[in-house]
């Protein structure tokens, strides 16, 4: 553990020790919330609640971050401030009155949000599954990202486009920190929902712009664009904060369709691009200052004329960059 100065210490301690804000705690080391959420578990007026909140922050116990008009909190997993609240919060007992009543309302909490997150999901399913007809199923996919990827463990991963957090949850057994990003706030209700069913506590996902990430610079050893890129205007830009982001020698994996001729995934799915190729994406990665290491092809079943081909492509970013 790392050290603090005294007065930060003593700032710790006393943003930690008052009820409402442990509980807080207690409450945020199971996910983010927002100041309605926390309003609704605690009972307490929002004002009050907002205090509370401002007292962590003003500790650097908590972090803000802002999706849309919505607010989120979260506990900072940064510095030695994150290792003292975890270790104090850690030590609660679990049986007591009052963590017992807001963990049953964070139940009812999450259990609205994946009402809400399934409602969106069956609004949009029909063309999602008209989709995945035209290529590849995605079990191949994930099966080869995990054989590439490797089966050690390593610290950080970013999935640029999260949607459903479907890459979050593959790679979770792996990674000790995993941040999502998504401009979507529908799919990213999708994702904590989806986070939560299976209880992936070492994740979290946030609003942002592929062209410019919500995230620490050269913080990741992993970065994932999966299925992303042919929304985009200018795939180049997101291929560039993707090495931005990445630490020396952290690898960046992207899965995309190869170029075609389905015009209507234009009008009907909002594809701006209709696939790449090879030479396209390692142009990409040249100009990110990333080396291209190998690529793998999944042809669909079926017409395949008709059909969509899922590429794989995984680069590093050089030591000495």
């Amino acid at each position: 553990m790392s050290e603090l100065a005294l007065n930060t210490m003593v700032d710790v301690l006393k943003a930690v020790a008052e009820t409402t804000r442990l509980r807080i705690v207690a409450l945020l080391r199971q996910g983010d919330l927002t100041v309605s959420d926390l309003t609704a578990i605690l009972g307490q007026s929002q004002p009050r609640v907002s205090r509370h909140l401002k007292l962590l922050q003003e500790a650097c116990v908590i972090e803000r971050y802002q999706e849309g008009a919505w607010a989120y909190f979260r506990l900072s997993d940064d510095g030695v401030q994150a290792q003292i609240v975890d270790m104090i919060a850690g030590q609660l007992a679990q049986a007591d009155g009052a963590l017992e009543h807001d963990h049953s309302r964070l139940q009812q909490v999450k259990q609205k949000r994946r009402a809400q997150a399934a409602a969106y999901f069956s609004a949009n399913a029909a063309g999602w599954d008209a989709l995945r007809r035209l290529h590849v199923p995605d079990k191949a996919v994930e099966e080869a990202l995990l054989r590439l990827v490797g089966g050690r463990s390593f610290q950080t991963m970013l999935d640029i486009g999260t949607g459903t957090a479907a890459m979050l949850k593959l790679f979770a057994p792996f990674y000790a920190r995993g941040v999502g990003v998504d401009v979507n706030r529908e799919m990213l209700a999708i994702a904590r929902a989806g986070l939560e069913k299976a209880g992936i506590t070492h994740a979290l996902v946030r609003q942002g712009d592929v062209a410019a990430l919500p995230v620490e610079l050269a913080g990741f050893d992993l970065v994932i664009i999966h299925q992303v890129l042919h929304f985009l205007d200018h795939p180049a830009l997101a291929i560039r904060e993707a090495g931005r982001v990445l630490q020396p020698g952290g690898r960046l994996v992207i899965v995309d369709f190869s170029a075609h001729n389905l015009e209507f995934l234009r009008s009907q799915y909002a594809h701006q691009r209709l696939g790449f190729t090879d030479a396209q994406i390692r142009a990409w990665f040249g100009q990110a200052d990333l080396e291209f290491i190998t690529r793998e092809e999944f042809a669909p079943e079926g017409d395949r004329e008709n059909g969509l081909t899922v590429q794989l492509w995984l680069a590093r970013k050089p030591v000495s960059v």
